[in-house]
């Protein structure tokens, strides 16, 4: 495996460092990086509506022995350069039709950014593209690999607080930021399918995160195969003292907990017999010099020669996702949604354009 080279493309390279680029290049430069700690990948194209990016992107990091081409569109981008491994960094209603067109363009491996898509529809198909064509696709729910999650689900396996019972986790909203912690909690439950959800949003202000319309207020419960339960709760006032917590039959891990200075800890967990908490060493679950993306590019890289599905697996990003939509579904149907999902929309699109929610309905741009 270490004497092969993959072409590595990226499509949407964002502005340039220094030109507001936090919301666009960190992620495709972070993808890159992610592919050049391998040893085993050259970048060989670029693609971006604006050239300019492009160009300064490949300025900044394409070898200059051979630097990269660059693209304006993307869809030429597969048909003439034919990558190996094609990163998608671009804005989530964007993706189904870019990871569509490189699977159908032959493209071996795709690493996209979350969330998956606006619509359930769209993020299954875009599974079921990459099923026909046989290529890899993985989105970066990158802290499967960082150290603190590492180690609360090792504790949990370990037996530090017993049988897992429920989790608990907060953040800002149920599409661009939940998406991660409905895959945490799959992450620590062993991936176990989900039973039923049930949900509420409220949507006043009408927030777009890269785009994308997201609730102001929203709460998730749901239920495993096997019993164990699991709650997120989202927007102002959402927190819960931890951005995650475990809570087991024989006592509590947290993970991000807030001391009462106001620091965070990384993770911190109270058994059986403990009468504090304390804080484990997360040397052994660290991901290594390249982080956590590095570390989920390699593992992607291994499957392409070993077979089997990355960690980072289009399967457990429908899962994550499926959680997302079926909250909102919960809130459209104003009921428990049993899974699997029967719908193509997304509800919360749905009841904004319909004005059942949010101010200035069926303005939507």
């Amino acid at each position: 495996m270490a004497d092969r080279r993959y072409r590595v493309a990226i499509i949407g390279c964002g502005r340039p460092r220094g030109a507001g680029g936090e919301t666009g290049a960190a992620r495709g430069v972070e993808h890159w990086h992610g592919y050049r700690a391998t040893g085993m990948c050259d970048l060989v194209a670029l693609a971006d509506i604006r050239r300019d990016n492009a160009v300064a992107f490949a300025a900044e990091e394409g070898d200059p022995a051979s630097p990269p081409a660059v693209f304006e569109d993307y869809r030429a981008m597969l048909a003439e350069v034919r990558p190996d491994v094609v990163s998608v960094c671009t804005w989530p209603s964007l993706h189904a039709e870019m990871v569509i067109a490189a699977a159908a363009a032959g493209v071996r491996a795709i690493h996209c950014e979350k969330p998956m898509a606006p619509t359930w529809g769209e993020a299954r198909r875009m599974a079921e593209a990459v099923r026909a064509a046989g290529a890899l696709l993985m989105f970066t729910h990158q802290r499967r690999f960082e150290a603190q999650f590492k180690a609360a689900r090792r504790l949990l396996r370990e037996g530090a607080i017993g049988d897992l019972v429920g989790m608990e986790c907060h953040c800002a909203n149920l599409f661009d930021w939940g998406t991660h912690w409905f895959d945490m909690m799959n992450f620590y439950n062993g991936d176990r399918d989900v039973q039923w959800v049930m949900g509420q949003i409220d949507l006043r202000e009408g927030r777009r995160v890269f785009g994308a319309l997201v609730e102001d207020q929203g709460l998730s419960y749901f239920r495993y195969v096997g019993g164990v339960w699991g709650l997120l709760v989202t927007g102002a006032g959402a927190g819960l003292g931890a951005a995650n917590r475990l809570i087991g039959t024989d006592g509590v891990i947290e993970v991000g907990a807030r001391r009462p200075d106001g620091q965070r800890v990384p993770v911190r967990v109270k058994g059986r017999g403990d009468t504090d908490w304390r804080v484990p060493d997360l040397s052994a679950d660290r991901p290594g010099a390249g982080g956590p993306v590095a570390a989920a590019t390699a593992d992607l890289l291994r499957c392409l020669e070993d077979g089997g599905d990355p960690e980072l697996s289009v399967a457990k990003a429908l899962r994550a996702t499926e959680m997302i939509f079926g909250t909102y579904e919960s809130a459209r149907r104003r009921a428990r949604v049993d899974l699997p999902l029967q719908i193509e929309d997304s509800p919360l699109l749905d009841l904004f354009d319909r004005g059942e929610i949010g101010e200035g309905a069926g303005a939507r741009t």
